[in-house]
């Protein structure tokens, strides 16, 4: 199946390692121009070497930008344009998660950095991608959702909530940006990243053996959904929260 993505050009948030690196390496074998975003200049760089190399007819930028700056996602935007002529697909999956516990001990610090990183800087992305490039070529988002989105957990509850706000953040913006844009998410499960050390690394073993599939995720796995929403395969699709887990949501409850 083809994806209709060669010399189409892809923005992603959190470039830099896990998931959004995954993804922009994906995208740059199907012959996408890659804008690669994160904090660091010096860790996009390197990512950005790495897919020169492995994949030379694919254009590679990488413009360090903080997620949740105004003015430094508005800059980042430009140079895709500039460097590009536009934006074809821009995938929102830069996230953070600053505080684990009972969300009754919440600050009020961490609980508006999360919301600004994983919840606000998807409405401010998708803006100015719309505004700049998309309302008038069309195009396709991704937002990187959580299955903590749809389910309770112990420590992670607020984080999870802002989950949940991606998967209607993706509903809402499909209805209006369509029909030029279509908007879609994944769910993914607990996958192996330096985001999610925490949650698996002490008890790798045991959590995969009780996943139907019998496997954490690899950042690879939630790469392949993205260029299947990304791309043409996926051309009647839009609203729609596409969740890759291993099962994890649908494993049956402990007797």
């Amino acid at each position: 199946m083809r994806t209709g993505l060669q010399g189409k050009t892809a923005l992603i948030t959190g470039a830099s390692r896990g998931i959004g690196r995954a993804i922009a390496t994906a995208l740059a074998a199907e012959g996408a121009n890659v804008v690669l975003s994160s904090r660091r200049q010096e860790s996009l760089d390197e990512v950005a070497a790495e897919l020169r190399a492995a994949h030379p007819d694919a254009g590679v930028l990488a413009k360090a930008a903080h997620v949740g700056d105004a003015d430094q996602a508005a800059a980042c935007v430009e140079a895709a344009v500039e460097e590009f002529g536009g934006i074809d697909v821009l995938v929102n999956n830069a996230g953070t998660n600053p505080y684990f516990g009972p969300m009754v001990d919440l600050d009020l610090a961490r609980a508006e950095k999360t919301v600004q990183v994983n919840q606000f800087a998807i409405v401010q992305w998708t803006s100015l991608a719309w505004k700049r490039s998309m309302a008038e070529r069309g195009g396709a988002i991704v937002n990187i959702a959580s299955v903590g989105g749809m389910v309770t957990e112990h420590g992670i509850g607020y984080y999870n909530a802002t989950k949940a706000a991606v998967i209607h953040l993706t509903r809402q913006f499909a209805v209006e940006l369509a029909p030029v844009v279509r908007v879609n998410a994944i769910a993914p499960g607990l996958v192996k990243t330096q985001l999610a050390r925490a949650l698996w690394e002490p008890n790798e073993e045991a959590i995969s053996k009780a996943l139907p599939l019998g496997r954490l995720g690899e950042p690879e796995d939630i790469a392949h959904a993205a260029v299947f929403l990304a791309g043409d395969t996926a051309s009647w699709m839009t609203g729609q929260t596409l969740v890759v887990d291993g099962g994890s949501i649908v494993r049956p409850a402990i007797a």
